[in-house]
């Protein structure tokens, strides 16, 4: 249920919303006046405000872009006993949720409140979620090799330079794309991840350009690809020194013209794509050896970055332990556990041939098979390295 600001100079009206919304489980505060439904808005926390328009000294619209300037996700219902279309029109345009006439039906006001309700929860958890998702691609460290690359990264994000992310497996080369693309002018576009080392190369084309329907044997429907998908905004070809040759040829034809075509198709597709790429891989070695294209390389590599290994970063070690003990403790729901000195430099005294990911995993299995709230030194020596 709701917590719902009614602001209307009529009493009658003030008291029947607040009865019939009662009745229906949500929580009333009544202002009798713009300038009071503000002051008390800006007070206290409300889901929704219902507010009449023609008022003295401050009318509904003024209201509404008040609330609108504060806290903008609100929903507002706007009632008059003097509307048209072009009041409900410039309503709308400002924020409002909805407009509705006196006399007011009821039914339907009650309709609007209930889907008002639930796009306000619905917002809530998408905030939650965000915040979430937004966390779990968090760059956690103030070591030099990390200061080095944040400094790259704020430099080079607003622009859209091609960049080719380099670095072991594990060292998080998609955190450093997010964080291209959250810092970008496209950052309100999509981010479309490809793993070109998960897809066999026979379908690597028909995945990044799409296919028409009946391009091939189960190709049985149009299929429209990542690149397209990825349109106004950024695609990130993570471990590309393992794409075919061919598909190659397609992404610098890409690169070039900003156009595709898709697979059993001769009609060509402007794209708006920013092209972000990483690999694990010495693509000179991968050149030398004719499995990766020279000229496809000098397209990518218009900027370079180097993600860190955590062993030239260990200095982050004691950081990233607290961060991920915290998130495993949220997602396995587990009691408060911490860390000690020791158990740190134990960790600091390891060969971390995984990075990020092995040390993740690492401070999980710790979560869960140390006994004592505490994670010492010799826990760390008992769990860390399982196989060894």
């Amino acid at each position: 249920m709701a917590k719902i600001l009614v602001i209307d100079d009529q009493r009658a009206i003030r008291t029947s919303l607040k009865d019939i919304l009662e009745l229906e489980g949500h929580t009333i505060e009544l202002a009798e006046n713009g300038a009071e439904g503000v002051s008390k808005f800006s007070a206290d926390n409300f889901d929704m405000v219902i507010t009449d328009i023609k008022m003295p000294e401050m009318d509904g619209m003024e209201v509404l872009s008040k609330i609108m300037e504060t806290k903008p996700d609100t929903a507002v219902i706007m009632i008059s006993g003097h509307g048209d279309i072009d009041t409900a029109v410039e309503s709308i345009k400002k924020g409002a949720y909805d407009f509705i006439e006196k006399p007011l039906d009821l039914n339907r006001l009650l309709i609007t409140v209930k889907n008002a309700t639930e796009r306000t929860n619905l917002v809530v958890e998408t905030k939650a979620l965000k915040k979430k998702v937004n966390r779990t691609f968090d760059m956690i460290g103030d070591s030099e090799p990390m200061m080095k690359m944040r400094e790259m990264i704020d430099k080079v994000a607003p622009t859209d330079a091609r960049v080719l992310i380099l670095g072991s497996n594990g060292t998080g080369k998609e955190l450093v794309a997010r964080a291209m693309h959250e810092g970008s002018r496209r950052a309100q576009g999509p981010f479309v991840e490809v793993n070109c080392a998960a897809i066999p190369s026979e379908l690597i084309e028909s995945e990044l350009f799409g296919h028409e329907k009946g391009a091939f044997t189960s190709a049985i429907k149009q299929r429209i690809g990542k690149f397209e998908q990825a349109n106004g905004g950024t695609i990130f070809l993570d471990e590309i020194g393992d794409m075919s040759l061919p598909a190659q040829a397609k992404v610098l034809r890409a690169l070039q013209e900003s156009t595709i075509t898709r697979v059993g198709s001769d009609k060509d597709i402007k794209v708006d794509v920013r092209v972000l790429a990483a690999t694990n891989k010495n693509l000179a070695d991968e050149i030398k050896a004719g499995n990766f294209r020279e000229d496809l390389y000098h397209r990518l590599s218009v900027i370079i970055i180097n993600v860190p290994s955590l062993n030239d970063r260990k200095d982050d070690i004691p950081a990233l332990a607290e961060y991920f003990l915290e998130l495993v403790r949220q997602e396995l729901n587990i009691p408060n556990k911490s860390i000690n000195k020791e158990a740190i430099e134990e960790l600091q005294k390891i060969n971390w041939t995984g990075n990020i990911r092995e040390f993740r995993n690492v401070i999980e299995r710790l979560a869960i098979l140390t006994n004592d709230a505490t994670i010492t030194s010799e826990d760390v020596k008992a769990y860390a390295r399982p196989i060894a």
